[in-house]
């Protein structure tokens, strides 16, 4: 059975990037680790100025405005929502490529959560909670609480996805996350002009790059280029 479902456009949002973040952070401890040797190179004279150096370089990684806290606080429910349409798809879905694009999804975004739960924490900012899981399932997702962010779907969508099965819910899982990814990307561009922490510009690059790639791949499977 086919179905053939035009979602309602909302303002156009999510995937990839705990291994960037990671990378990130450890190319800023390799540099800190570079100007300690250099100094003890120079000679014990500049050992003090090459600490004094590093810690102004943690400072200044660690330094993040309110569109760093904006971007994850609107990105953790955003990832959420997709990890939940992605788990429907294992028993779901009838297209192999669906189940492996679902999959992938899945393993991106949910270490994303986890890292920018961490960063939320270390700025002693709110962490979004849902059905009081952040970081692993998300039973009873409130969805209406969200509808208004680029690309969310809201209670009624997700209901339908949930009933759908076979080819349908192919379709209908693909174009749902297309908008969801389109949501994502808007969210993430934002973030790359106006952010500031280092780690979270570095994870709307890769988001930016990755759903973009995505969203060619799914309008392939649903045959539209």
């Amino acid at each position: 059975m086919t179905t053939t479902r035009t979602l309602t456009r909302r303002p156009a949002l999510t995937r990839r990037a705990a291994l960037a973040a990671s990378a990130v952070t450890a190319a800023l401890v390799l540099a800190a680790c570079g100007n300690d040797d250099g100094g003890s190179a120079a000679g014990s004279g500049h050992a003090g100025h090459s600490a004094s150096s590093s810690a102004s370089a943690d400072a200044t990684a660690g330094a993040h405005n309110a569109q760093d806290v904006a971007f994850a606080q609107g990105m953790i429910p955003h990832h959420q929502q997709a990890l939940e349409m992605a788990r429907l798809a294992a028993d779901r879905a009838s297209s192999p490529q669906v189940v492996d694009l679902a999959s992938r999804i899945e393993k991106a975004q949910d270490p994303e959560i986890r890292t920018m739960s961490g960063w939320l924490k270390a700025w002693g900012e709110d962490v979004p909670a849902s059905g009081g899981a952040t970081e692993s399932s998300m039973p009873g997702m409130d969805h209406s609480a969200h509808s208004g962010m680029p690309g969310m779907m809201d209670g009624e969508d997700m209901e339908k996805l949930e009933k759908a099965s076979g080819k349908a819910f192919d379709t209908m899982f693909l174009t749902m996350m297309i908008e969801h990814h389109e949501g994502a990307v808007e969210m993430a561009t934002t973030q790359k002009s106006k952010g500031e922490y280092g780690p979270a510009t570095a994870m709307a690059d890769d988001i930016v790059t990755a759903q973009t790639a995505e969203i060619t791949e799914m309008n392939k499977l649903l045959g539209k280029n």
